[in-house]
């Protein structure tokens, strides 16, 4: 488990020490051993999904629902529990419903329960729970979670088209080289000709499929599974990741999609009643990126030593030119969460505009390269009857 103490040093004055210890006792020991004089401690909580098999998407959408047709809490949560399919959700329910009747919160229930409910969720219900409003709050909930996948989901429709492209025209290049072209190479063998150098290595090509097709198709598939399981692994995604972020205009967007995400989760904690440093703590992990990460840190300890959200982020880089501008907006009125809401929206807007640019670009250019690579086939294939063609005239 993960705490935060917030420590004094001498020489380092107050500041706040993450570590990685069994218990709070052990976490405050392993501070004093580095010197540290420690103020106090707790468990640091994190926004990170759960690997359960339940949706809390699903849920909240069920919830909201069935409280909106007029049932109380405890029978929402009992039909929902009796309808479950699955065991695992059965038992998260039934054992909902039992905190709920114990006499407990929605809120105190849900953070019972850690590994399955983050912590955005439970502090939404909390919020909700002083204002009366829980059925406006799921909808916020909702509201965040669409707004939250909605690049994600442009960018996996905008990539459909072009795998299937790919798709098709990988198949037709196969018929070609399976079927087509050792068909070609007979009727060249009867002829006696010598071919020319490029279409002889297609020739070659296709009779190699045809001899050795079953052993092609096993090496491809045993290719693409070492595949699958290479770009699984936690070093290799880290390196592409590294990768990636380091291409000039690809790195920037990449930064600024999770710089959208943290921002909006940011937006939606402080928007719960969670203290903006706290709210910093929380989202950590949805900045994948590790030098993203030190300046979360860094601007977390800029914000303890008194200076303003807008000068954190703008010495960290954890937003752009105008992002600190509308940040310094939202802290002069007070309403610092519209502001981080409007500052995300702005990040997914140019997002989604850089996506439509790029599949507009990309898709004709694809399908150019496919066409080339049939057509010099086709060419390849032809070359031989053309020659004798002009040999003859």
């Amino acid at each position: 488990m993960r705490f935060t103490l917030k420590v004094y040093r001498v020489d380092g004055g107050l500041s706040s020490l993450n570590i990685d210890a069994a218990d709070v006792r052990a976490a405050t020991a392993d501070a004093e051993r580095q010197g540290y004089r420690v103020i106090s401690a707790r468990q640091k909580r994190t926004l990170t999904l759960s690997k359960a098999p339940f949706s809390v998407e699903l849920f909240t959408q069920e919830l909201l629902g069935l409280l909106d047709a007029g049932l109380s809490l405890i029978e929402t949560v009992d039909i929902l529990g009796r309808k479950a399919r699955k065991t695992s959700t059965h038992a998260i329910l039934d054992t909902l419903a039992l905190r709920l009747r114990e006499g407990r919160s929605f809120s105190q229930s849900l953070e019972s329960m850690p590994e399955t409910f983050p912590a955005l969720f439970v502090a939404t219900v909390r919020t909700s729970e002083r204002t009366g409003q829980l059925t406006e709050a799921l909808r916020r909930y909702l509201a965040y979670h669409h707004q939250l996948n909605m690049v994600r989901d442009k960018v996996v429709a905008a990539s459909v088209y072009p795998l299937l492209l790919m798709s098709v025209g990988f198949l037709v290049v196969l018929f070609l080289l399976g079927y087509v072209v050792p068909r070609f190479s007979l009727v060249y063998e009867d002829m006696g000709r010598e071919l020319p150098f490029m279409s002889r290595i297609l020739m070659a090509g296709g009779q190699f499929i045809v001899q050795y097709g079953w052993y092609v198709l096993v090496a491809g598939i045993a290719t693409g599974a070492g595949a699958v399981f290479t770009f699984t692994r936690p070093g290799v995604q880290a390196a592409i990741g590294r990768t990636l972020w380091s291409i000039p205009v690809l790195g920037e967007r990449i930064r600024l999609y999770q710089l959208a995400r943290f921002t909006r989760t940011l937006a939606m904690l402080v928007s719960a009643g969670i203290a903006f440093v706290a709210a910093l703590d929380m989202v950590e992990e949805l900045l994948g990126q590790r030098a993203l990460k030190t300046s979360l840190s860094e601007a977390a300890r800029l914000v303890r030593e008194g200076r303003t959200a807008s000068d954190a982020f703008a010495a960290t880089g954890l937003a752009t030119e105008i992002g600190i501008r509308l940040l310094a907006v939202g802290e002069r009125s007070g309403e610092l969460s519209v502001a981080l809401e409007r500052i995300a929206t702005l990040y997914d807007s140019e997002i989604s505009r850089w996506v439509d640019w790029f599949t507009k670009l990309f898709e004709p250019l694809l399908m150019i390269v496919i066409g080339l690579v049939i057509g010099i086939i086709v060419v390849l294939m032809y070359l031989p009857i053309f020659e004798l063609a002009g040999s003859l005239q």
